[in-house]
């Protein structure tokens, strides 16, 4: 396993999205934590909004069935989205909190993340809600989610706690994150700066990128390994996948790996036995002609 730095955390770069584990069998939820500790990839992400709630509540069912394991894992946690709204008001962050936590059965959170931004937010405010879960030691440590580099500046300004995590889309058939760079100085389509250089914003401070959906295109459109819409992509994946030793999807995973920004891969699936697959992807290290190989095979063009 690779590991990435967070303060005072190192953290596996490959981490558990919590997002559909609301279905699955308290055997079946076991096998997946168990099979993530075994890996090393010990880091579960939740959101409050997941299953409704249930995502968590199961998750808290294990916990309080496996006396221990507790300590054996970081759990993350979001708020922020409500029907309708987003909602980064003081009361709503530590009412979330207080949810989350009585959910999951635990007294903390490693990390806590608002979800999207709130166009009504008020630093000040955020802050003090930081502070009072902070100092009741209710959430260790914070971050966001799909914040653009501005949105992430105008935060900090307002609140004491570094902000370490900005979970962001990124993959194979999701690179935003890249492709204003790469079209930089010219017309092509991409040049055009949309997400405020949130990539390079993020490494000049340190935060941690962590890249959800990994495996999707589109907007949670579906998945694109084996998906007869990228024969082109899929080739390149099961050609690299032999030369290197690894699964197609593990060879997605460790694109995303490979870039110098050290991104935290958030795998969504439920499944043991992907997960083990996706983990080898610490293995590897793809070469440059690879990894723009794999850029240019999901469609993209450079100038």
């Amino acid at each position: 396993m690779l590991y990435r730095n967070l303060s005072d955390l190192k953290v596996p770069a490959v981490a558990v999205g919590c997002m559909r584990i609301a279905g699955l069998s308290p055997d079946r939820l076991s096998a997946l934590v168990d099979t993530a500790i075994a890996g090393g990839a010990n880091f579960f992400d939740h959101a409050d909004i997941y299953g409704g709630g249930e995502s968590e509540q199961a998750f808290g069912r294990l916990l309080a069935a496996r006396p221990g394991l507790r300590e054996k894992v970081i759990i993350q946690s979001k708020c922020g989205i409500r029907p309708g709204m987003y909602d980064f008001s003081k009361s709503h962050i530590i009412e979330s909190v207080d949810g989350i936590l009585s959910r999951l059965g635990t007294d903390r959170l490693d990390l806590l993340l608002l979800h999207r931004p709130d166009a009504l937010m008020e630093p000040g405010e955020v802050c003090e809600a930081f502070t009072e879960l902070e100092h009741s030691g209710k959430v260790l440590r914070f971050g966001v989610s799909n914040f653009n580099s501005r949105q992430l500046e105008l935060l900090q300004s307002g609140v004491k706690q570094k902000l370490l995590v900005n979970q962001l889309q990124f993959g194979l058939m999701c690179t935003g994150l890249i492709d204003h760079a790469l079209s930089a100085n010219t017309e092509f389509p991409h040049a055009p700066d949309r997400d405020g250089e949130i990539l390079d914003y993020c490494r000049l401070k340190n935060v941690l990128i962590q890249a959800w959906s990994p495996f999707q295109y589109g907007f949670f459109e579906g998945v694109f390994l084996d998906n007869e819409k990228f024969p082109e992509l899929n080739e390149k994946l099961r050609e690299l996948g032999g030369k290197y030793g690894v699964s197609p999807q593990a060879m997605a995973a460790a694109w995303i790996l490979r870039h110098p920004a050290g991104m935290q891969v958030i795998c969504g699936t439920t499944s043991p036995e992907r997960l083990a697959d996706i983990c080898t992807a610490c293995e590897i290290e793809l070469s440059r002609e690879d990894w723009y190989s794999l850029y240019l095979a999901a469609g993209n063009k450079l100038p």
